[in-house]
């Protein structure tokens, strides 16, 4: 097992800057997932780990020794990629431990380490075929099981289950967090899933335009982001925003139409956009006091919830969550929106969340 910190860490592939000045520390141990959005440098940072791309400045650490120069193969990382990159030649006894056999190790040792991996990973009985004649999921176990058997103390995923249906990928994240829980080994890992993300990590962090937004738990990151992208950034469907205006004098906010706040204000800071998730709305009758007012379109049944969208001006729809069902309503028909001021978000100009201390008047409306 072993740590790894980055100081200062940069990445540039001619004038474009990939990673910007990124200072991390991820403890013995702890698995990390790093998520954004296309283009945000997530993979190329866990590259960097891995050895696999050079820095342009900065220095890496694992385990407490500088590892910047030092060859990917001396590293003592292993790397499972979003292709499986199996021998198709090859069996997946072969396939499994051959990184082994071409360092000469003694064939019971080999042997050893291949049934332990094979049971662990539940593929045993996989051992004799070959790669064309496995499942995306039985590849990608044998994908994990080549990492496994070279005892690395860190283990990188690049995006391992995005080739994967719903299904399998549910399966495979319930097998990797079992994994994680058995060997204790730190687990640096990359996705764009955000259920992945939520589910696996210790700590996420989110990156974009190749600098790091926030580090943190899982639910602290969904509860309290620092800015308006990680708010936007979490959550399915995303956080409802809106601009609002600002009277000093009053402290008063106003917003949608129907929206209005008094309460107290950490700092100087002035909001400029409200935020409200899906789940935190509740559709009333339209002519509740202080309720957003808007047009109901259309919902989505899941089955095990509901999403409607409510339009509140020409160019704004914003969408409801509901694990029981909603009330029924016709397209077209003025409705309105209940929230409680413990849900709401506040950002100021740059994007910046405004903490609310207190509200001057407690809002909460009772479903109709």
């Amino acid at each position: 097992m072993a740590s790894v910190t980055l100081k200062e860490v940069s990445k540039s592939f001619g004038a474009y800057d990939v990673l910007r000045s990124i200072d991390l520390t991820i403890d013995d141990g702890e698995f990390v997932v790093f998520v954004g959005p296309s283009g945000c440098g997530k993979s190329t940072l866990l590259r960097v780990i891995a050895g696999l791309v050079p820095v342009s400045s900065g220095d890496v650490f694992i385990g407490g020794e500088q590892v910047t120069d030092v060859p990917a193969s001396k590293r003592g990382v292993a790397f499972v990629f979003q292709t499986y990159a199996l021998y198709p030649h090859m069996n997946v006894a072969r396939n499994i431990s051959f990184a082994l056999e071409t360092a000469r190790m003694a064939r019971n040792e080999i042997r050893q380490r291949l049934t332990k991996v094979a049971d662990m990973l539940k593929i045993r009985h996989l051992l004799d075929r070959k790669p064309k004649q496995l499942s995306g999921g039985q590849r990608q176990r044998v994908a994990i099981g080549r990492a496994l058997v070279s005892q690395p103390q860190l283990f990188l995923f690049d995006e391992p289950l995005s080739n994967l249906d719903a299904d399998l990928r549910m399966e495979m994240r319930f097998e990797i967090a079992k994994l994680h829980a058995e060997i204790s080994t730190t687990m640096i890992y990359v996705t764009h899933d955000q259920t992945e993300a939520m589910t696996l990590a210790d700590r996420i962090v989110i990156l974009n335009h190749g600098r790091i937004e926030q580090i943190g738990s899982p639910r602290e990151l969904y509860d309290r982001p620092v800015n308006r992208f990680v708010a936007g950034f979490l959550g399915s469907p995303r956080m409802n925003f809106a601009p609002v205006s600002f009277d000093v004098s009053s402290m008063s906010l106003l917003g949608p139409k129907g929206f209005a706040f008094e309460g107290r204000l950490v700092g100087d800071a002035q909001p400029a956009t409200l935020g409200l998730r899906p789940e935190a709305l509740r559709i009333v009758k339209a002519q509740i006091p202080r309720s957003i007012q808007g047009i109901f379109e259309r919902v989505e049944d899941l089955g095990y919830e509901q999403i409607a969208y409510v339009r509140l001006t020409e160019d704004l729809v914003w969408t409801v969550r509901s694990a029981d069902p909603l009330p029924d309503h016709a397209a077209g028909q003025p409705v309105g929106l209940a929230w409680q001021t413990k849900d709401l978000y506040l950002f100021d100009d740059a994007g910046m969340r405004v903490d609310v201390l207190a509200a001057t008047e407690p809002f909460a409306i009772e479903q109709s």
